[in-house]
């Protein structure tokens, strides 16, 4: 068979993707005999293209899975996408434009039947860019937030929790997006750091025919003054003493506001007088609850100034903003402008700058599903890995506050909430229900379903997707389905720690309120990937590569190596194309050690020269194992990939089969060839899960297989025994090799040339079995057992004996001795000089402990160093 020099991942991902898939591998269904392991994906919207971090939390999710399957039980990765109501409205809208249609043109029918039609077009998009990463879901089980079913058990939660006091409707403070229309969760929106301005206004204060006078309010925001009501200072503030119990007048606008007195206000910020807006600010509006201060909304659902604010009407909130400076700067009212680091709160979606607004929307409380969700994280019964986060989780939770689950939109599940013609309503999962449901509460048996209007609203995305463990299993279609029951709870999710309360939090509460029961065991909590700087890749930015174009330039396998390279849970990556560079490199290291032994031929009759080095790795293999099992079971998926990559580039490419290699062009025995395969086929399997794609490939190349005898459902090695004194013994024996090679390099022998080596030591029968490991690694001719020092040898100590390699005949001796005067030279007067300020008491007295030590550390490195250089020069 002739195998390609170098791997070509393009001429075998492909195949064996479409191979796993014929073939079934990634189906999986209910099986009462084999243990279940189950993840759900975090649901990418359906919007979405695959960016970085999809690539790193899809590719621990695949190393799991896949592990999971080759250890015999029914893996199962459920598969499928958020209908992302915010994102998605936006894009149908856009694609509206384009053909020169307006949604307020449209009915609420025709814009969906748009919306599906674009869904149908590109929302299953990513999901066939994670196959190009080798994700190994069950794509038979793909799910989208909108199905029918799944929407029938976001109605259903909703009635559900209705009926039991849960979800009410009331005025709040939301965060609005002007531009598209709708509250949002705080998820949704995103801070940015920014320089912003701080205006100090005059109020003129009112008294009875005296003198005017003013309180200077400082404020981010002078065109919201018309909705003032207040002016608040701190009572211990004695700047304002003579304000309490007066008024001031609102500047252009000289309506009277009291001033009010609460500890609230920081003496120290702007002025230390604030302006008190309970409409549009979230502090102000809790002060103004506080002190029963009446509530003025200035903007209209676009931004724009509506009539309550009597100035400025229709214009939008930042021309508002220019024309009143402007106006407030030519009365004199104007103090100045000071300008100020500050944290700008913007859409995640339209990128809008976002208003704290009271609005009438939808909230479920959350206080009482709360309190078993914090348990079951503060109990461990839900484990997050790193549990770092256990902290922030508590955090949130124990000031948990009811959740806004409306929002303005078309795209999404429908509240089904029906409004009487009086205004009153009733809530119900279907028309016909609210119907009668209506009749009864009305009294009037003669309503119509033409009389009952629905909620315009739909239900915030993560209303759908807090229920997706359970969900996606039909598990309130049937509660008592096979497959919920099977595969519930699940068992690991892998996201990010941004969406732990989001998204996490609900998950826990929802499985806790609907199956009396957790929803997962353990919360992988990946980091965010940053560029070389730190930034957060972003397409604005330009920053972030097309994960795409990696994996064609460097294979899928290369680039899930180099995610994981170092990426340890809960860590932010600091992605630099190099990591991914490693990861095809060890890919072709891998496949230039498959070539070497298919490239071995065999010779039956030849005796077995390798025991050692095979038991050797056997046992290496074993003591590796129990370390990458436990790095799994921790969660730290990073340094299981480290082991790893040690495993095989240390271990059995750079020392095992270098042990065993035959001479060039020479057989090998078919005892060592057996074992070799053996051993190569157990390295593929603990590398399986995290390098498909090349493992398979090399697995059907190394021998011939049966029809389904494929990596991917092999099994899973078994922990066992190791010779912990022979794995010690070998590294012992490797650090000599290493040592020897290292006084070639730094006296420039050539590799070639055989040297001869003595060995001082107590007892040599523990070097027996290893003596032609040493010569065929490190190119020795002789080895001796001495009892005195070898003169004119360069010496270094191992495991406490002393190896002497002879300089006679190998270098240049009088240059060698002059080489190393100059160092030794050199070396004392750098010890002088640390000795010398060492002994000055003022740097002593004076210098910080860690820059001492530093310099005592100098110092005994070069004492040691003046020692080791001596006794080279005496050996000569």
């Amino acid at each position: 068979m002739s195998i390609a020099k170098k791997y070509n991942p393009r001429e075998v991902e492909e195949k064996w993707y479409s191979s796993w898939m014929e073939r079934g591998f990634f189906r999986s269904k209910p099986n009462p005999n084999k243990e279940p392991y189950t993840i759900v994906i975090p649901p990418p919207n359906v919007t979405g293209v695959l960016h970085m971090g999809h690539m790193l939390n899809n590719t621990i999710q695949d190393v799991l899975i896949r592990r999971a399957r080759m250890q015999g039980k029914e893996a199962c990765w459920v598969p499928g996408t958020d209908h992302a109501s915010i994102a998605t409205e936006a894009k149908v809208v856009a694609m509206l434009k384009e053909r020169g249609i307006e949604k307020k043109d449209l009915t609420r029918d025709e814009f969906l039947k748009y919306a599906w039609e674009w869904k149908e077009k590109y929302g299953g998009i990513i999901l066939e860019q994670l196959k190009k990463l080798g994700a190994s879901c069950d794509w038979d089980r793909t799910r989208f937030t909108m199905e029918e079913d799944l929407s029938a058990a976001v109605i259903e939660v909703f009635v559900d929790l209705y009926r039991k006091g849960q979800i009410y409707r009331g005025v709040r403070m939301v965060n609005w997006d002007p531009q598209g229309k709708t509250a949002l969760s705080d998820e949704e929106v995103i801070p940015k750091e920014t320089m912003a301005k701080l205006y100090h206004l005059n109020y003129e204060v009112v008294a009875d025919g005296a003198e005017k006078t003013y309180i200077t309010v400082a404020t981010s925001r002078p065109e919201t003054i018309m909705a003032d009501v207040a002016i608040a200072v701190n009572p211990n503030d004695e700047r304002y003493t003579h304000l309490h119990g007066k008024s001031v007048r609102i500047p252009l606008l000289g309506k009277e506001i009291p001033v009010i007195l609460d500890e609230y206000v920081t003496i120290e910020f702007g002025t230390g007088a604030l302006k008190v807006t309970p409409a549009h600010d979230l502090n102000d509006y809790e002060l103004g609850q506080k002190h029963n201060l009446p509530i003025i909304d200035i903007l209209n659902d676009d931004g724009t100034l509506n009539e309550k604010a009597q100035l400025y009407v229709g214009q939008d909130r930042f021309a508002a903003r220019r024309n009143i400076v402007k106006d407030l700067q030519e009365a004199g009212l104007l103090e100045k402008i000071v300008e100020y680091p500050s944290v700008l709160q913007t859409s995640e979606r339209t990128g809008a700058v976002i208003e704290p607004r009271l609005s009438m929307q939808w909230w479920c409380k959350m206080d009482k599903m709360g309190k078993p969700a914090l348990e079951a994280v503060m109990e461990d019964q839900i484990r997050l890995h790193p549990p770092k986060f256990k902290n922030m989780y508590r955090s949130w939770m124990e000031n948990i506050r009811d959740w806004c689950i409306s929002r303005q939109l078309w795209w999404g599940q429908q509240i089904p909430a029906y409004y009487l013609p009086d205004g009153t309503f009733v809530v119900a999962t279907t028309k016909e229900e609210a119907l009668e449901l209506a009749r009864k509460q009305s009294g009037n048996a003669e309503l119509q379903l033409t009389d009952l209007r629905q909620d315009e609203d739909v239900l915030d995305t993560w209303f759908s997707s807090w229920l997706w463990p359970i969900s996606v299993f039909d598990g309130f279609k049937d509660p008592d389905n096979k497959d919920v029951l099977y595969y519930y709870p699940t068992n690991d999710l892998v996201t990010a720690p941004e969406i732990l309360f989001f998204w996490v939090a609900r998950m826990i509460m929802a499985g806790y309120e609907f199956r009396n029961e957790m929803p997962f065991r353990n919360v992988y909590l990946t980091g965010i990937v940053r560029d070389a700087q730190g930034r957060k890749m972003s397409k604005s930015l330009g920053n972030s590569p097309d994960p795409l174009d990696l994996i064609d330039q460097y294979g899928a396998d290369g680039v899930r190596a180099g995610m994981l390279f170092s990426s340890p849970a809960g860590n932010d990556l600091l992605f630099d194309e190099k990591l991914v560079e490693q990861g095809r490199n060890f890919s072709n290291k891998i496949w230039n050690a498959f070539r070497l032994i298919k490239g071995w031929e065999v010779d039956e009759n030849l005796p077995c020269p390798n025991e050692t080095s095979i038991k050797w790795f056997e046992s290496r293999f074993n003591e590796a194992f129990v370390q990458i099992e436990d790095h799994f079971e921790k969660f730290r998926i990073s340094d299981a990939l480290l082991s790893v990559y040690k495993l095989v580039w240390d271990d059995f490419c750079s020392n095992y089969l270098e042990m065993i290699k035959p001479a060039y062009q020479q057989p090998i025995d078919k005892q060592t060839l057996d074992a070799t395969i053996a051993n190569l086929e157990r390295v593929l399997k603990v590398l399986h899960p995290f390098m498909p794609f090349i493992t398979e490939e090399i697995w059907h190349d190394l021998k011939e297989r049966k029809e389904k005898e494929y990596l991917i459902v092999s099994a899973w090695p078994k922990k066992d025994t190791f010779d912990k004194d022979l794995n010690a013994r070998m590294e012992s024996v490797l650090k000599v090799v290493a040592a020897i090679r290292n006084i070639r390099n730094s006296k420039n022998i050539a590799q070639t040339k055989a040297l001869d080596l003595s060995i001082k030591v107590m007892n040599q029968d523990g070097y027996e079995q290893f003596l032609s490991i040493i010569r065929k690694l490190a190119n020795i001719n002789e080895i001796n057992f001495v009892q005195e020092n070898v003169e004119g040898a360069i010496s270094f100590v191992e495991a406490g004996d002393e190896f002497f390699i002879p300089m006679e005949g190998n270098i240049d001796v009088e240059a060698e001795r002059e080489r190393l005067q100059k160092e030794l030279e050199y070396t004392k007067g750098f010890l002088e000089s640390v000795k010398k300020k060492l002994s000055n008491e003022r740097f002593v007295s004076g210098a910080p402990e860690a820059v001492i030590a530093n310099e005592r550390k100098k110092q005994a490195d070069a004492e040691a160093k003046i020692n080791a250089i001596e006794q080279s020069l005496a050996t000569l």
